[in-house]
């Protein structure tokens, strides 16, 4: 089975919903692309900045940013002290531990942010034009997919309600035990700030 190969694709759905992702995952690192050029960044710096624009700063340490984007501890800190000297992130030091450092953004690295955050519009104005039970199904079946390479270990780091140990699934509709809500299908998060995971 090759799903690369045009001439078998078409006679696997799964092939083709695969070599589908693939397509969008590469719109994604040409928009990137572009978007760094204009700024002189690389794409990982840009995700970088956005990580650290919209996350806590627990989570903005070396080695959680190596988790969060599959690369090493090198690439990410040799990406930090680029962008450090680009004036764009701070180093704050763990007073209990001199080793260990958090990563903040200035303001020129919040501005950067802000110029280079709309790179997703062009993919995000497609899903627009889709119907809601077309967003809905698309979601909760994208949903699944992270969950399972989660589980595989290809993913490695999702933040998302099915591994949060305040999620409850029920038999329509799920439960946040946090939020003290009922969670519809569209309710669900991929990337929650309270999301603390689920004990083994």
């Amino acid at each position: 089975m090759d799903t690369f190969d045009p001439s078998a694709q078409h006679l696997r759905i799964e092939s083709k919903i695969v070599a589908a992702l693939e397509r969008i995952s590469e719109a994604f690192r040409v928009l990137l692309w572009q978007e760094g050029k204009q700024h002189g960044l690389t794409p990982i710096q840009i995700q970088l900045l956005l990580f650290l624009r919209f996350h806590a700063p627990a989570l903005c340490k070396v080695n959680y940013l190596a988790k969060e984007f599959n690369v090493t501890k090198a690439t990410i800190s040799e990406s930090i002290r680029i962008l450090t000297k680009k004036g764009f992130i701070f180093k704050e030091t763990d007073p209990a531990d001199t080793r260990s450092f958090t990563i903040h953004l200035t303001d020129i690295g919040k501005e950067m942010v802000s110029r280079t955050s709309a790179f997703a519009t062009a993919i995000d104005k497609p899903v627009q034009g889709l119907t809601q039970f077309q967003k809905e199904q698309l979601f909760q079946s994208l949903l699944e997919i992270i969950k399972k390479l989660n589980k595989a270990g290809v993913v490695t780091v999702q933040r998302m309600c099915f591994s949060c140990r305040f999620y409850h699934r029920g038999p329509e509709n799920d439960y946040c035990s946090l939020l003290k809500k009922t969670l519809h299908k569209p309710d669900l998060r991929v990337d929650c700030p309270e999301h603390e995971l689920v004990a083994p």
